[in-house]
């Protein structure tokens, strides 16, 4: 099975997506003059291409193709060719359109736009696979191709007859029968139980809310279903070209996806990242989807997209300041990324996407971010010895997408209560820590994890509640937050409002009532730990412990003296329990108190707030995400693989800046002096 390493060999993966169709062949040798400047390795090739590649039904147009890879292999730029089926050509939707989605009222989703089929229409399926055979076979050979990238960013959704029809296959595989069924989704309730197939339909539009369990199911049918038109062209490539890995890009914490799933899949695992450079937290938000990414792929990815500047569907679309593109790359290679490319190489001229940031941008050649561009190409020509490595981490946070999907369903006892915005609150206090954290799956093997940290899984399987019982009574710490374990895999409500296991391994004895909090109501909850007391936000409950000691308490409200935190022994392990959102502050305090316990270490402690700190392998990145320069502590002398200096005692480095320390072998290596002024600034 090919792999990420067969398209690396030793370096580290640098370009874009390339759209050559857009522009006249005059630009073309421009292109690879320019890529050669910038160092580009790899370009993204054919991703929109569908209505030029096949302008009406069967036709072929080849040669413009034909002229571009031949133009990128002798520029020394390796490929990685797309198969267009993402974005149909309008004369499918014109003549066939079956082939388009419906949304939930059963209006025609149009062409004019992209991602506009429908992933259970068997026409559709029909014509991708034909232009992705016709593709692996006239290029399956040639030179420049070193990987395949199919579709991109998949997440159209259908509720038409024809998914209808899929649906109801897929849930005849998963149940057997239709008793199975209606005991799965309690049809018992509002008279909804079902006597034919053929009464079951998508969850569509409908007088009041929809029946959740019948939802959940939706959501992972949609899955299983966008998963098969990508399996079923990635087969195609396989076939005929064996050596060639495939990938898709996945989006960035997208609902749509079960990317555990997905990533089992692929050859190589890649993903399209856009934090918002005026987001003070976007450094910890793209730090959370690498180590997702990471955790999926199971070692090294692929930074597939990413911005050279500014994006173009944000209300308001904020540049990146000097150094921070730099920075940000850099923050990924850190995190096991051994590709770091962007959308796009040329910024467009026309369409939709013509304000969004390309790497040559419309000032040309002469602008900062072209500079910048041709600066880092140049940089990451020097980390080739990271490529492979592994990024360490005893830290594990668990991560459902089907406990995901069943908290997003109606009648839940907060709206407020939203997955992403609780997942990211707890990665990101351990990011502050400077504990790296992998993600995994519920029913994952967790002993090699000194610390499991479960945010919010409101739905648990058996096998996943046993796992995490298993885990601790072996010796783990475990951070359990608010609102686990409530339902099962249908998302039945467990007897007790929380399974037995759950409770018995936190130490707590009832959850009388879930608490949810107001948009602006806080709670406050004090303890030994936290004299001054803290305040916390969206949640809380009445719950009664067992055998667990409080460690915060609630005081004042409704809920005063109620356990706020609660700490419980478990066979040889510890089990938390958090029954709030503390603020960032206590959150982040109360996660490094479990990690000490449970012996984990940074990898450089005692280093400024605002600096990250993550090893790859024996390399150090310490990357300032501040906006003022940072003095960081060295245990001992090192060398920057990016300038070569070395660092006896201390990095002194400026806003956006970036150091790739490695121990020296000797005191001093030939030639090279020990360092304590400042590098020079990113900007």
């Amino acid at each position: 099975m090919p792999e990420l390493s067969d398209v690396t060999r030793g370096r580290i993966l640098y370009g874009g997506d390339y759209n050559p169709e857009q522009w006249p062949r005059s630009v073309w040798r421009e292109d690879v003059r320019l890529m050669r400047e910038a160092r580009v390795t790899t370009a993204t090739v054919g991703v929109f291409s569908w209505a030029r590649l096949e302008p009406r039904p069967g036709a072929r147009d080849f040669g413009w193709l034909d002229e571009v890879l031949d133009l990128l292999h002798e520029g020394g730029i390796e490929v990685c060719l797309a198969t267009p089926t993402a974005s149909p050509p309008p004369w499918l939707g014109a003549r066939h359109p079956e082939t388009l989605p419906r949304d939930e009222r059963g209006a025609t989703v149009w062409y004019g736009s992209r991602n506009q089929f429908c992933a259970s229409s068997p026409l559709y399926r029909e014509y991708a696979l034909r232009i992705t055979e016709d593709l692996a076979d006239r290029y399956g050979g040639h030179p420049a191709v070193r990987m395949w990238h199919v579709g991109n960013e998949y997440s159209t959704h259908c509720w038409c007859d024809t998914t209808a029809g899929h649906f109801r296959r897929w849930l005849r595989a998963r149940y057997g029968g239709l008793d199975a069924l209606n005991e799965a989704w309690g049809t018992a309730f509002w008279s909804q139980r079902y006597d034919s197939w053929e009464e079951i339909i998508p969850p569509r539009r409908a007088q009041y809310l929809i029946n959740p369990a019948q939802a959940l199911d939706f959501r992972r049918f949609t899955s299983d279903a966008l998963l098969e038109c990508f399996t079923a062209e990635r087969d195609v490539l396989a076939a005929r070209t064996p050596h060639i890995p495939v990938t898709t890009n996945f989006m960035s914490m997208f609902i749509g996806q079960d990317g555990w799933a997905w990533a089992a899949e692929e050859d190589v695992v890649s993903v399209d990242l856009y934090p918002d450079p005026k987001d003070p937290h976007a450094a910890a938000y793209g730090a959370m989807v690498q180590d997702l990414t990471r955790s999926q792929a199971g070692g090294p990815w692929v930074l597939m997209e990413q911005a050279a500047g500014p994006v173009n569907w944000r209300g308001v679309n904020h540049p990146k300041p000097p150094g921070l593109m730099r920075l940000w790359s850099l923050q990924a290679v850190a995190r096991g990324a051994d590709g770091v490319c962007f959308f796009q190489w040329r910024q467009s001229r026309q369409g939709s996407e013509k304000f969004h940031s390309g790497m040559v941008p419309h000032a040309g050649e002469d602008s900062r971010t072209f500079q910048q561009v041709r600066g880092l190409g140049a940089e990451l020509r020097l980390l080739d010895g990271v490529v492979g490595r592994g990024v360490p981490a005893r830290a594990a946070l668990l991560h459902d997408w089907h406990a995901w999907w069943a908290t997003v369903q109606d009648g839940r006892p907060s709206a407020r209560l939203d997955y992403p915005q609780v997942v990211r609150a707890w990665h990101q206090a351990l990011w502050e820590e400077n504990l790296t954290t992998d993600f995994a799956h519920p029913h994952a093997d967790l002993s090699d994890y000194a610390l499991v940290a479960v945010p919010h899984l409101y739905l648990l399987t058996d096998e996943a509640l046993d796992n995490l019982t298993g885990y601790v009574r072996g010796g783990g710490t475990l951070v359990c937050g608010f609102f686990t374990g409530v339902a099962d895999e249908h998302d039945r409500v467990r007897p007790g409002g929380v399974d037995r296991r759950l409770r018995d391994l936190l130490g707590i004895r009832t959850v009388h009532e879930w608490w949810p909090l107001d948009e602006g109501e806080t709670l406050t909850a004090h303890g030994p730990s936290w004299p001054a007391g803290f305040t916390a936000t969206l949640w809380s409950e009445d719950l009664e412990p067992s055998t667990a000691e409080t460690v915060a308490r609630i005081k004042g409200g409704e809920l005063d003296g109620g356990p706020a935190v609660t700490r419980n022994r478990h066979g040889a392990g510890t089990a938390w329990y958090v029954s709030t959102l503390p603020e960032p502050a206590a959150l982040r305090a109360l996660l490094a108190r479990a990690a000490g316990e449970a012996g984990l270490r940074p990898p450089l402690p005692g280093i400024p707030d605002g600096v990250e700190a993550v090893s790859r392998g024996d390399h150090l990145f310490l990357l300032n995400h501040g906006r003022a320069p940072a003095a960081v502590p060295l245990p001992s002398a090192r060398t920057d693989l990016l300038t070569g200096r070395v660092y006896d005692t201390q990095v002194h480095l400026d806003r956006y800046a970036a150091v790739v320390l490695t121990p020296l072998e000797s005191p001093h290596p030939k030639g090279a002096a020990p360092c304590t002024e400042p590098p020079e600034s990113s900007s």
